[in-house]
């Protein structure tokens, strides 16, 4: 009997060091999802302090681009003239530039299909040339980041419920998707436009990468997209272009002073 007693006592003590393992464990996970957040939050109220570009600015920079073009439909100098005058504006103190306008790749995401040109990519901005002169449509997906799409070739078609009407936005214009909305778009019998997405930008990822991962395999694409991306934001972040308050401090200081 004794011998039992001792057991029972012994499986009790047992499972009390046990159920407060498992709530301190518990604790500790809730007090680091706490503190995430609290961080998130935070970062999220500072995020423009990291901006390098104005959407304004863009947009001025596509129309004069479609203004100096011989053509119309001549995507490929309106490419070369942004790329020149945003490597004239932007020191590369301030930003990395991808200036080899050469450097094209397919893009699949949200059922539509075109190719893009990586111009900047970083933890809060990325600005790419985007379209396809076959015409395509697709979802906008719904972003951590806003998007604007300036327009440079063709037309781009949008529509959002319960607005039952199509939003048009033909070359020269401006189409603004804040972030949490989403719509269909699309980019009717061919479309180019110089988009621009300031916020968070790696959430944004899966969106863009699910397609070639789950439906076309394109792993040649995605092999492009994720090398040229990835080193275009390594190299804003060995110019100092850093999304962190602490690292950022020299950069934050210098962009003061200017």
């Amino acid at each position: 009997m004794a011998s039992t007693a001792t057991t029972i006592s012994k499986t009790k003590t047992t499972t009390k060091t046990a159920d407060g393992s498992c709530l301190k464990k518990w604790l500790f996970r809730l007090t680091a999802v706490a503190v995430l957040y609290v961080t998130c939050q935070y970062l999220d109220t500072i995020k423009h302090r990291w901006y390098v570009f104005e959407p304004e600015s863009l947009h001025q920079l596509a129309k004069a681009a479609i203004a100096a073009s011989p053509d119309p439909n001549d995507t490929w100098f309106m490419t070369n003239y942004i790329a020149k005058n945003l490597t004239a504006t932007y020191s590369h103190t301030q930003a990395a530039l991808n200036t080899n306008t050469s450097e094209w790749v397919f893009s699949n995401a949200g059922g539509a299909m075109g190719a893009m040109y990586v111009i900047h990519a970083s933890i809060t901005e990325y600005l790419i040339v985007f379209g396809t002169p076959v015409g395509t449509e697709g979802h906008t997906g719904m972003h951590t980041a806003d998007d604007y799409f300036n327009i440079l070739v063709g037309e781009h078609w949008t529509f959002s419920p319960p607005n039952l009407q199509m939003e048009r936005y033909p070359a020269g214009s401006v189409h603004y998707l804040p972030r949490g909305q989403m719509k269909q778009y699309k980019m009717h019998e061919g479309c180019f436009a110089l988009e621009y997405a300031r916020g968070w930008i790696p959430p944004m990822l899966p969106f863009g990468l699910a397609d070639i991962l789950f439906s076309t395999l394109d792993y040649v694409s995605f092999y492009d997209t994720a090398r040229i991306s990835g080193r275009e934001v390594l190299k804003n972040l060995l110019v100092g272009k850093i999304e962190m308050p602490i690292l950022s401090a020299h950069f934050l200081l210098s962009r003061d002073k200017t």
